[in-house]
């Protein structure tokens, strides 16, 4: 398994951002955010991640742009954080470790809400807009469905803290996975 990439997968909300920097960081890994590079090619368009989703379903390039430059930086050295660049590189038959981060809804809007200053209300109506359209994009684009994924591990994440979440992760990742 050395030379694996581990990937992070979750709705939003999960703390899959906030793992796979921590377990970056303990495992001298670099990290590459897929939600990162995705908002990013958002503000180029300056458009809100909504607009920008409800384009990328209209036109498949964005999609795949967005998933071919995550497959490019697969490597042992990296944690991938994205909801479905594990799966990408499994149907690839390329190695990955993956590893699904998990929380009731309530709790992601609830993190939503204090990261964007926004009243959960307000993000429960957008997350759930988010996730239907990634979920009808990823099944038209790649025959993706997100609720039947296989994974190495997963861990709910609702009731434990970002050091907690890490320390799972950490304590079932195969010994191969940590640096020599």
């Amino acid at each position: 398994m050395r030379g694996t990439p581990i990937t992070i997968s979750g709705p939003p909300g999960s703390g899959k951002t906030t793992a796979a920097r921590r377990l970056g960081e303990r495992l001298h890994r670099e990290v590459v955010s897929v939600g990162e590079l995705f908002r990013a090619m958002a503000r180029e368009r300056s458009l809100d991640l909504l607009a920008f989703g409800a384009l990328a379903a209209k036109d498949p390039r964005i999609d795949h742009d967005l998933d071919e430059r995550m497959v490019g930086l697969a490597s042992g050295t990296r944690v991938l954080e994205g909801r479905i660049i594990g799966e990408l590189l499994y149907r690839r038959n390329l190695p990955v470790y993956r590893i699904q981060l998990t929380a009731r809804e309530e709790v992601r809007a609830e993190r939503i809400s204090s990261r964007e200053n926004l009243p959960t209300a307000t993000v429960l109506e957008r997350m759930r807009s988010r996730e239907t359209n990634e979920r009808e994009r990823y099944y038209h684009f790649y025959g993706i469905d997100l609720d039947h994924l296989a994974f190495e591990r997963t861990v709910d994440t609702s009731d434990l803290t970002p050091e907690g979440v890490v320390g799972l992760l950490l304590e079932g990742l195969p010994p191969e996975l940590h640096p020599s």
